[in-house]
């Protein structure tokens, strides 16, 4: 920003030096670039922090310089003389969009546009304004001075008698002040007559209603937009107008009236019209002043200092916040011109920045020590990813996913995992919605790695996905255990490893879950509707509640990843898993008598799961089998059309005494007649 000193001693009489003021702008936050001297005034280049966009109003400077220096403001006084006829006979503003907040309008008559005096060209020219006429220059002297950007319309090229600022519609177009034609759409915020579009909001006026030579009757605006709407609308404009700056940084909404006067005055002391009695001014939801609460103690604890209350008091008063006293603490309303302020910790920064940052020690910090603390979230993670998981890599990845991603993992149109809180304001349309599932981030990390050639992964992640809850408040947050395999498993001197299929997934899941003492775990067949390879999935029960699944991605969908190589993943509801801990306080002695194992090899039909066999076995073991394992699946025209030979080992084993082969005969014939009763099994 280009500041002339001596427009600044309109609202301050600077006694000091040009050098020492830049230097106090300096220490104080508002950095001066360069100081360029001329014969009838001297310009500061001034680089604001995107925080202070409030100082990119002269007046706003003038507080600054107040505040460092102890010299008093002298602020424009004076509002403008109105003529008996009432504005409400002219227009009637109205406000279709929540992305105006407040929109005022003056009307004037009786207008005679020309140049601007010549001290106001100056000025201007010294800013980077070109001068147009006297009412365009004292709109854009206006903002300059207040950092409320203004415009003004033609009252007699404005349609109805209206203005309305409501959202563009599809097939609207305007042409702008610098004559370039601008195809508008929903997304974009408009001021409009009652028959078109007559300024693009917050950006550049058109040219339909501009002001000429031949202009009698203006309309003043004076208006607060959404600054992201405003920005966004630039953008695709490729239009980035001083407006248009003002109102992404944010500006005062209680500021709008006073600029509104303070250029009808101005135009009526130029002779440049009369004002009618009145203002039309919208402003629905009036905003709420903002009042923190400012402990001194925690003001001289964050600064490593020693101010008194009454310093403390004074520094913010020079800025023109109002202090209240609450006991020990101060209650500090905030002026509307300070959006940036909004918690204590910019107050104790404000605090600062009159006292000295050069006045602050340099000592080490003198923090409490404190204990370390870890949620329970936090030690679920650290044991799995320390303990069952330990060779396996930890990922990260963003919250954020591109919605593309659904169609990738073929999710139906209907299903839950499409009800996605979309991002308001996304960095791109690549992170365009909130995760349903980690699926996305673990296939994108491993086409990453595979495409350079570190093609054997075992990757889990642990993070949140999120559902949209009612009423537009925050959304519902899940955690979620997944993991992926792809390749082959590290191998030993001998060569490379076993290929990591589902059933070598399917064990790391079991061991995860075997960790945490879970009761009940099973592995039912999925039909499943997204994502997996038919016949290759597995839905994961605890207690006869779904947690999770497995099972070996998609063909299609690994086509479209990028990724030319089977691979498998799973997922587990982190939430359930953790709630259904249970604590490990009971200790067992090491068995001092051996085990005794036995094969079993058991015909039965093709659709007999090798789980449900095996769960009939432990249940027939008479708390003396202690290990069931499946070590070979057969099939063969000589065990009969439709049949396969399941081979487990068993082992057996007891705490008294050393098992006698008698008992265990005993009950391997109750493990057969259990499984021909059941599953229709006959021993091979």
């Amino acid at each position: 920003m280009r500041l002339s000193l001596d427009w600044l001693k309109d609202f301050i009489e600077v006694n000091i030096p040009v050098e020492e003021l830049a230097h106090r702008l300096t220490m104080a936050g508002i950095a001066v670039e360069n100081i360029e001297k001329s014969e009838n005034d001297t310009v500061l280049e001034l680089e604001l922090t995107p925080n202070r966009g409030d100082c990119l109003g002269i007046i706003n400077v003038a507080r600054e310089v107040s505040a460092l220096t102890g010299i008093p403001l002298d602020l424009p006084q004076g509002l403008p003389d109105e003529l008996d006829e009432r504005i409400d006979d002219y227009i009637k503003v109205s406000i279709k969009s929540n992305l105006c907040s407040r929109y005022a309008a003056r009307v004037m008559k009786n207008v005679r546009v020309g140049p601007s005096p010549v001290w106001m060209q100056e000025r201007l020219e010294k800013a980077g304004v070109r001068p147009i006429n006297n009412v365009v220059d004292v709109t854009n002297y206006v903002m300059l001075e207040t950092n409320q950007p203004m415009h003004a319309f033609d009252y007699d090229l404005l349609e109805g008698k209206q203005i309305i600022v409501r959202n563009a519609r599809d097939d609207e177009s305007l042409v702008t002040l610098d004559g370039g034609e601008r195809r508008l759409d929903p997304s974009m915020l408009v001021i409009a007559d009652a028959d078109k579009p007559v300024a693009l909001a917050g950006v550049m006026g058109g040219e339909s209603s501009e002001i000429n030579e031949h202009s009698t009757i203006i309309l003043l605006e004076s208006a607060v937009f959404d600054g992201i709407s405003v920005r966004k609308t630039a953008k695709k404009m490729a239009l980035r107008t001083e407006a248009s700056i003002r109102f992404e940084k944010g500006v005062d909404i209680e500021g709008v009236i006073p600029a509104l006067d303070r250029a009808a005055r101005l135009l009526e002391i130029l002779g440049a019209g009369e004002v009618l009695q009145g203002i039309d001014d919208v402003y629905p939801e009036p905003k709420p002043v903002t009042k923190i609460r400012l402990r001194p103690d925690r003001v001289n604890a964050v600064l490593s200092a020693a101010i008194s209350v009454d310093e403390i008091r004074d520094y913010l008063q020079k800025l023109q916040f109002i202090i209240e006293d609450h006991g020990p603490e101060l209650m500090v309303t905030v002026p509307s011109f300070r959006p940036d302020v909004i918690i204590e910790e910019d107050l104790i920064e404000e605090i600062a920045r009159l006292y000295g940052y050069d006045n602050i020690s340099s000592d080490l910090e003198r923090a409490q020590p404190t204990q370390g603390y870890r949620t329970d979230y936090q030690r679920f993670l650290q044991e799995i990813l320390l303990g069952s998981t330990r060779w396996m890599h930890q990922i990260i990845t963003y919250s954020f996913i591109n919605p593309r991603w659904l169609d990738v993992l073929m999710v139906p149109t209907e299903h839950f995992l499409r009800t996605a809180v979309r991002v308001a304001n996304p960095f791109s349309e690549e992170q365009g919605i909130m995760r349903t599932t980690l699926l996305p981030g673990l296939l994108e990390t491993a086409d990453r790695n595979i495409s350079r050639r570190n093609e054997d992964l075992c990757l889990v992640e642990l993070g949140n996905v999120y559902w949209p809850r009612e009423d537009h408040i925050q959304p519902e947050e899940r955690m979620v255990l997944a993991g992926l395999v792809s390749g082959k498993a590290a191998g030993g001197w001998q060569g490379s490893g076993d290929y990591l299929d589902f059933f070598y997934l399917k064990g790391i899941v079991e061991q995860i879950l075997g960790a945490f003492n879970l009761p009940s775990l099973e592995f039912l067949p999925l039909n499943p509707d997204h994502s997996y390879h038919p016949g290759r999935a597995a839905s994961i029960l605890l207690e006869g509640s779904l947690i999770g699944s497995i099972g070996e991605i998609h063909p299609t969908v690994l086509e479209q990843v990028g990724i030319n190589k089977r691979t498998c993943v799973f997922e587990l509801d982190a939430v359930k898993v953790f709630e259904a801990l249970i604590p490990r306080n009971e200790t067992r002695p090491i068995p001092k008598f051996p085990a005794i194992k036995r094969d079993l090899a058991l015909i039965v039909a093709e659709q007999v799961n090798a789980a449900d066999l095996s769960g009939t076995i432990w249940e027939s073991g008479q708390g003396l089998l202690v290990g069931v394992d499946l070590f070979d699946v057969y099939r063969s025209l000589q065990l009969g059309e439709d049949k396969k030979s399941l081979a487990f080992a068993l082992t057996f084993q007891s705490l008294y005494a050393t098992l006698q082969d008698d008992e265990i005969n005993d009950i391997m014939e109750t493990i057969l007649k259990r499984a021909e009763e059941i599953h229709g099994a006959k021993i091979r």
